[in-house]
């Protein structure tokens, strides 16, 4: 009997730099099963994400299909469908790529031992990071809790390997007719929204899948790279990379990323310098630390890692919670910001942390209500780098930015959006405003608004909060949690 594997397919919808894939490639005829979680205690993807995934399972289909391979689609419990499925079909090893929450680590137990008792080899794999977050701690063993001293210790481990090539072939593993009822269409998921089809705009801005994933690198590489130190920070360029949906599905991998990046300088396919290239590598660096933590902070998605911030007095304000959330807050920075957001299904990183720093500090409103709306439309929300970002702003996460630092979101705007560019792709009602104005509209005589037919609390909201009032009760709230 030909030898039978299944490789699980999660959070590494890919065929390249899979060793998961590879191992049970080599082993014999595979089984690709794709499982939507729908029965353990993970956390459900929101839906931008899941419009996101629809597209990448289509296109991961088709990759394995020109391969000789077929991608299998269930719905349910993995725990249960899994052995399931491995005994139907008299599966000797089941391969999947690890994950790192502490729902992942908990249900991947639970099928190891059920797989390992009826006599299934199970073998996990890394795909998704540089290091896993064992592997980088104190000189004493412990966890890192600052950024710098951890990516240093990441670098002095040296190089990651090289990646994988794809696989020249699948064997396809046939479906035994006790498990096909178990089966469905990708249709069947519902993925997409059809009423109301809000999904537009993220059709029009990104190609999920792997291939669209190289082209991002590729383009990248050899165009914003170049002065990226700098340009990364204005969102009025195109200039960063576009990879953190690629990442947080696994349509390519950071091993991917370090090496065609380190391939580009060398070669000179890249005109960027080695700063530019040392500074999109930190990035793919703070993704690992954010995992990191997330490994060792298993619900820093709900809890204050700083447990100081447990008694700060957050405010309850739902039509400020929801004027921020659509874009409608009157300062136009902020409002491009979540406006891209719900388009696009992204956002700016600098824009990001200025809208957080808004809603935490000048409206202070819990960070967990703004992380659970981006979980919601973010195509690139990630149960890591989410989580430690919002923290990050919030002044509770690991080594994080000081509550105290309260970005103004003019002085940011006048900053990294100098001529307006931005603020008028995305607040197309105030683009007729002059540069001198566009980051602060209240400011613009009454000529400057009826030439660019802007009428303040009409076509435009005024400012729902003083910018120095906000600063103040926010110092306020921080002092109240110190008894000072």
């Amino acid at each position: 009997m030909t030898a039978r594997s299944l490789h699980w397919f999660r959070d590494d919808l890919r065929l390249a730099d899979n060793p998961a894939l590879a191992a049970a490639v080599a082993h014999g005829a595979v089984l690709c099963l794709y499982v939507f979680d729908e029965g353990s205690s993970r956390r459900q993807l929101g839906g931008a994400s899941r419009w996101w995934l629809a597209r990448s399972l289509k296109s991961l289909a088709a990759s394995i299909q020109a391969r000789g391979g077929e991608l299998v689609i269930m719905r349910g419990d993995p725990a249960d469908i899994l052995p399931r499925v491995a005994e139907a079909a008299d599966i000797a090893l089941v391969t999947w790529s690890r994950r790192y929450d502490a729902g992942s680590i908990a249900l991947d137990s639970a099928i190891k031992t059920k797989l390992v008792a009826a006599a299934t080899k199970v073998e996990s794999f890394n795909a998704s990071l540089l290091n896993e977050p064992w592997q980088v701690t104190t000189k004493t063993g412990d966890p890192m809790k600052v950024f710098t001293p951890y990516w240093r210790a990441a670098r002095e481990r040296g190089d990651p390997p090289a990646p994988l090539p794809a696989p020249v072939r699948i064997e396809a593993l046939k479906l035994p007719a006790a498990v096909q009822a178990m089966t469905m269409s990708l249709g069947d998921l519902a993925l997409e929204p059809s009423e109301p089809d809000w999904a537009g705009g993220l059709r029009d801005a990104w190609t999920p899948g792997e291939d669209g994933a190289a082209a991002r690198l590729h383009d990248f590489l050899t165009g914003q790279l170049d002065g990226y130190g700098e340009g990364r920070n204005r969102p009025d360029y195109v200039s960063t990379s576009r990879l953190s949906p690629s990442l947080r599905f696994g349509e390519i991998g950071p091993r991917q990323i370090w090496h065609a990046t380190r391939s580009a300088i060398e070669s000179g396919k890249a005109q960027a310098g080695a700063g530019d290239a040392e500074k999109f590598l930190s990035e793919i660096g703070w993704r690992e630390f954010s995992y990191h933590l997330l490994f060792y902070n298993p619900d820093l998605a709900t809890k204050n890692y700083n447990r100081r911030f447990d008694v700060f007095p957050w405010r309850q304000d739902d039509v400020a919670l929801s004027a921020w959330q659509r874009g409608r807050t009157g300062y136009p920075i902020v409002d491009a910001g979540l406006r891209e957001l719900w388009t696009m299904g992204w956002m700016h990183n600098r824009v990001r942390m200025i809208v957080a720093s808004f809603l935490i500090k000048h409206l202070l409103i819990d960070w967990r209500q703004g992380e659970a709306w981006f979980w919601d439309t973010l195509v690139d929300a990630d149960p890591a780098n989410n989580t430690a970002s919002w923290q990050w702003v919030a002044g509770s996460g690991a080594d994080a930015a000081p509550y105290y630092r309260i970005f103004n979101p003019v002085t940011q705007g006048l900053k990294f959006d100098p001529k307006g560019g931005y603020v008028r792709r995305w607040i197309p009602e105030i683009a007729g405003l002059d540069d001198s104005v566009i980051h602060e509209p209240w400011k613009a005589d009454a000529s400057s608004l009826r030439r660019a037919g802007v009428v303040l609390g009409d076509t435009y909201p005024r400012p729902i909060v003083d910018l120095d009032v906000g600063r103040k009760r926010a110092l306020e709230a921080l002092a109240s949690t110190r008894g000072d």
